[in-house]
């Protein structure tokens, strides 16, 4: 963390253009501590700043880490072509800083989405090679049979695929709904290992990334949070 000037801090956080920043100081929108920011020259100290703009506190944040309790009928895309982005969840700010989704989720699939707009974090988490398990409830068409978890269990082949994808955990939940953690993260991968062993995926939400879980977060769908250093610290594998 370094010394900033205020302009320059309100743009890192996505709140627009270096002049407009400038405008909304010069225009008494921002303060400190209560007290009301005078020029846009001065500069800060950003580690554990806070400040007030529009009425509204911030936390200056060098890279966002958020994680979304994503609804149904929304799409990670930021050019989303058929349903609302998720990004309109967020911030408005949010979207200036490039916050985009780690992964994605189909549109009609719920629960835990991840986002920044820290490159490196980005690229780790989506890796295939750190196995980082990802926890699914599925709802079932059909009721779930101990032949298709053994199934899902023992790999299924799936087209485009040159190898099987098996789960590394699947039970049975209740009649028509199974929870299943996989770690390679491939297009619409539950729903097509359902198909392929013979049954067919009607609901699904992602409740755990890593040791991380939506429930210990207590968000409600369409909620999000940033995620704290003990949160980062649960996003990998569990070495129990």
């Amino acid at each position: 963390m370094s010394k900033l000037s205020f302009d320059r801090i309100l743009q890192s956080q996505g709140f627009g253009t270096r002049k407009y920043c400038r405008e909304l100081i010069d225009d008494g929108e921002v303060s400190i501590n209560g007290e009301v920011l005078k020029s846009y020259k001065t500069a800060v100290e950003t580690a554990g700043l806070v400040f007030t703009i529009f009425d509204e506190e911030w936390e200056y944040h060098e890279h966002l880490y958020i994680v979304l309790n994503k609804p149904a009928n929304f799409e990670c895309s930021r050019k989303p072509s058929h349903h609302p982005g998720v990004l309109t969840l967020l911030p408005e700010q949010f979207s200036w800083r490039d916050v985009q989704p780690v992964g994605r989720l189909d549109h009609d699939t719920t629960g835990m989405l991840l986002m920044s707009d820290d490159g490196p974090f980005i690229h780790a988490q989506s890796s295939p090679k750190r196995h980082i398990p990802k926890i699914y409830v599925a709802t079932a068409a059909e009721p779930v049979t101990d032949e298709l978890v053994q199934t899902l269990l023992a790999g299924v082949k799936l087209h485009d695929e040159p190898e099987p994808l098996a789960a590394k955990i699947c039970r049975r939940l209740g009649e028509n709904q199974l929870e299943i953690i996989l770690e390679q993260g491939k297009y619409h991968q539950v729903k097509r290992m359902l198909a392929a062993a013979g049954n067919h995926c009607a609901a699904l939400s992602r409740t755990a990334i890593g040791q991380l879980t939506l429930a210990s977060l207590g968000l409600e769908e369409g909620e999000w949070c940033y995620l704290t250093p003990e949160h980062m610290a649960l996003l990998v594998p569990d070495t129990q």
